[in-house]
């Protein structure tokens, strides 16, 4: 028997995949994320199936039902928000599960960097602008290694998406002024692809003020990038009339007018 590790996305329950909502659909025991998952992705189990929200469960107490569902010959669909390859306790599970010779899959989900950046209507790197995509969170209850500091981060100038900071954002915002001007871009998505979706554009100098003013605390992704208002950039190679590649010719060449 099998524990599927499935990510639900974000938050609208239409993100998770189809592969994702079939093994909720089937399996005998559902093990969600109350705190975050949607009512309406764990509503697609069966109505016999046992169904556990893990919100008050330490790690210890899910493992116990991941062990008795095996025990008994059942699958566990085990829905996690966004995806699991960040920030999802995977390998801390996994290990466990490894011990007890109890087999798992992981089943990917959309994260929720991936909604700022659709919330925003952003392509979060830019032809000759910004190549590279950084996920991090600044430190905090759970440390970041020193190597990994947001100082050191910001010295690339990639897009920086931070998790689980929003509640360091003055933290966050007087490490980054270290490294980037006051005008610095900045945004903050609270709640991507919910319903009660907010969204705020700043800079290094006004962002501080806007989430206090806002009342934001948690669930909320915080994009730090030129691309925010970089509109004079190059087009991608990829689609120019001169540039050719095994599925089109060139139609000018290069150079002509």
């Amino acid at each position: 028997m099998t524990v599927y590790f499935i990510g639900a996305g974000p938050g609208d329950p239409d993100l998770i995949t189809v592969k994702g909502a079939k093994l909720v659909e089937r399996c005998p025991v559902v093990l969600y994320t109350g705190s975050l998952v949607p009512a309406e992705v764990v509503g697609r189990a069966k109505d016999d199936a046992l169904v556990l929200s893990s919100e008050a469960m330490d790690l210890d107490e899910i493992i116990a039902v991941c062990k008795e569902a095996h025990d008994k010959g059942q699958d566990v669909a085990r829905v996690q928000t966004g995806d699991l390859s960040i920030y999802s306790s995977l390998a801390e599970t996994t290990r466990r599960l490894d011990v007890l010779e109890i087999d798992w899959q992981v089943i990917p989900g959309v994260s929720s960097f991936q909604a700022s950046a659709a919330a925003l209507g952003l392509e979060l790197t830019l032809p000759e602008v910004c190549q590279t995509i950084i996920l991090s969170r600044a430190s905090g209850r759970t440390p970041v290694p020193d190597k990994e500091n947001l100082k050191s981060l910001a010295r690339h100038e990639a897009t920086l998406c931070l998790f689980l900071s929003i509640s360091l954002i003055r933290k966050v915002v007087r490490e980054l002024k270290d490294v980037y001007p006051s005008d610095w871009p900045i945004a903050v998505v609270e709640k991507a692809s919910h319903p009660e979706q907010r969204i705020l554009r700043g800079t290094l100098d006004t962002i501080t003020e806007q989430v206090e003013a806002a009342g934001i605390k948690s669930t909320a992704m915080i994009i730090v990038s030129k691309v925010l208002k970089e509109q004079d950039f190059n087009d991608s190679r990829l689609y120019a009339n001169n540039f050719s590649h095994g599925f089109r010719r060139a139609r000018v060449v290069e150079g002509e007018s």
